[in-house]
């Protein structure tokens, strides 16, 4: 039954019994009996309104220390004057009013991580399972706070997205071996061209894009096929290696090959210049004594020739058989006969006028002179 019902005896809101309409409370006795308890008479208004400046004081001297606060080294406030940004506030102790303004920190140091992790469907209709994990710093507490109804959860939404569509247009054997890297990048471009618009106020850091696995029932194939794609790596790096190591040895000789040809070159150049010499100083001589000089020249080349010759043979005429002469024999044999000889002429050196000219009578290499030889094929 409500207080103002007929038949209601009991009290109103006033405290009035029997619900006599007397109206609400005097409020000057209110004041009255608030002056008394701290102290007041009660009888005049000096000394109710001290206490209420009392009051007033302790009141405003409560709300003024509520008013500091302090901001990380690591953060930054956000400022709100009844609910609009009035600006940042940097790390120390400051104040504000309470109930009027409100500052919210806001971590913007510490990096911040997003896992997104999922079974896709890459370009040529395979299944891949990938994960990838986003670091990312605030970089605008004030668009980290209102740009979006939760910036975290609109990166997570953007990062996913960015990876489907990375891994759906990529192939899978790039994914699982060679391409990873670029999916990293692609992803991580994807990625910002998304949260771009929308002013999210974050900045991402790093994209890691983990190992990438096949289904299980193709795992062992995939497997395999890594392994052969790691083998070709490692032989490209010994092959490289290898070049490396014999390239400086094939420079070298070619250019050995090159002063080589080049002193070839000069020396076949100084023999024919001296063969024309010789020819040219030979020419006079031959018109001169044509007879003589072709026997002189017939001799020099036969001597030439047979000079490195160990056995000859010699057709007779008269018979038609061939003689042979052992050379060698004769040539072991002449220089026995000259060591023999140089070792009696060298007690009489001093009492011989020239014994040199009696010792060069026998040649010192054991073979017949030009006359010799001359006289020989006459016979």
């Amino acid at each position: 039954m409500a207080w103002n019902e007929p038949g209601n005896k009991g009290n109103d809101p006033w405290g009035n019994r029997g619900g006599n309409d007397k109206g609400p409370p005097d409020l000057d006795e209110v004041f009255r009996n608030l002056a008394k308890r701290f102290g007041g008479k009660g009888n005049g208004g000096g000394v109710g309104l001290g206490g209420l400046s009392l009051v007033l004081g302790l009141g405003l001297a409560v709300w003024g220390l509520s008013g500091f606060y302090t901001i990380k080294e690591a953060e930054r406030g956000v400022a709100l004057r009844f609910g609009q940004h009035i600006g940042e506030v940097g790390p120390g102790l400051h104040w504000k009013a309470t109930f009027i303004d409100e500052v919210r920190p806001v971590d913007v140091a510490s990096r911040r991580s997003i896992p997104a992790s999922g079974s896709m469907l890459t370009a040529d209709e395979n299944v891949v399972q990938v994960e990838l994990d986003v670091q990312y710093q605030v970089t605008n507490a004030y668009q980290y706070l209102f740009s979006a109804v939760d910036a975290n959860s609109s990166l997570r939404e953007a990062t996913d997205s960015a990876l489907r569509y990375v891994v759906g247009h990529a192939r899978m054997d790039d994914i699982l071996t060679t391409g990873r890297d670029k999916i990293r990048t692609d992803t991580w471009a994807e990625l910002e061209r998304i949260i771009e618009p929308y002013n999210l106020g974050l900045t991402v850091i790093d994209v890691n894009f983990l190992p990438a696995r096949p289904p299980e029932e193709v795992k062992d194939a995939f497997d395999d096929a890594i392994a052969a794609q790691e083998d070709e790596q490692r032989f490209i790096r010994e092959a490289e290696a290898y070049k490396r190591e014999v390239e400086p040895k094939t420079r070298g000789q070619e250019q050995r090959i090159r002063e080589d040809a080049r002193a070839y070159k000069e020396q076949v150049i100084q023999e024919a210049e001296g063969a024309v010499a010789r020819f040219e100083k030979l020419l006079p001589e031959y018109q001169a004594a044509p007879e003589v000089t072709r026997q002189r020249l017939y001799i020099e080349t036969m001597e030439r020739i047979l000079g490195d010759t160990n056995k000859v043979l010699v057709d007779t005429k008269n018979n038609g058989n061939l003689m042979y002469l052992p050379l060698d024999k004769m040539i072991q044999s002449q220089e026995a006969v000259g060591n023999d000889v140089m070792q009696t002429s060298e007690p009489q050196a001093n009492s011989s006028p020239n014994p040199v000219g009696r010792v060069s009578s026998t040649p010192m290499s054991g073979r017949p002179t030009r006359e010799e030889r001359s006289r020989q094929g006459r016979q």
